[in-house]
């Protein structure tokens, strides 16, 4: 049953995607299939259960949503618009606490609580381990520039070293699986 009606929020939340602004190169349907993928992954490297995932990957359907409207403090507005869709879905009370929660763990700087709230965020920076890195990374550095958020390349190197340096996963199979990649790719930054 989860299963059937995650495929329904799948295809609703997808359908307001398509509307963000094309400025956001970073911020786009594809880093949210990205983080939905890679939450699953994680989720199942970390032996959760069956309903923690799905709630897990609503919270990644969502979790950017606050991009229609927002960039700043967008994970604010991307509750505000699951709290509105939670009723058409018919989550519990405990259930959209556990979403809003997981949506605003994954506000920069990072700071989880829970094991769903690590692997959410770590499915939200797991690029920086990835093989992929240069290519996303340079997808952010457009935005970025696009957003008037850094004004050159040299500032933006800087950003990007200071958040690499400064980053760090949560879950044990990130840890084990991203971690030595990621030291590889601030090894090509520097």
């Amino acid at each position: 049953m989860p299963e059937r009606n995650f495929d329904t929020i799948y295809k609703h939340v997808l359908l307001k995607l398509r509307d963000l602004d094309p400025e956001l190169t970073y911020h786009c349907i594809e880093h949210t299939l990205d983080v939905v993928k890679h939450t699953a992954r994680v989720g199942m490297d970390e032996s959760i259960n069956e309903k923690e995932l799905y709630l897990l990957k609503v919270a990644a359907l969502y979790h950017d949503t606050g991009f229609l409207y927002t960039y700043k403090d967008h994970e604010l507005k991307s509750c505000e618009i699951f709290l509105e869709d939670s009723k058409e879905f018919h989550f519990k009370e405990g259930e959209i606490k556990i979403i809003t929660d997981l949506i605003m763990a994954t506000r920069v700087p990072q700071n989880p609580k829970t094991l769903m709230q690590k692997i959410i965020c770590d499915a939200d920076l797991d690029y920086l381990g990835r093989h992929d890195f240069d290519e996303i990374a340079g997808r952010l550095k457009t935005e970025f520039l696009n957003y008037g958020i850094v004004a050159s390349e040299s500032e933006w190197q800087k950003m990007q070293l200071k958040f690499l340096e400064h980053h760090e996963y949560h879950t044990n199979s990130s840890q084990l699986i991203r971690e030595p990649i990621k030291k590889v790719n601030i090894k090509k930054i520097t």
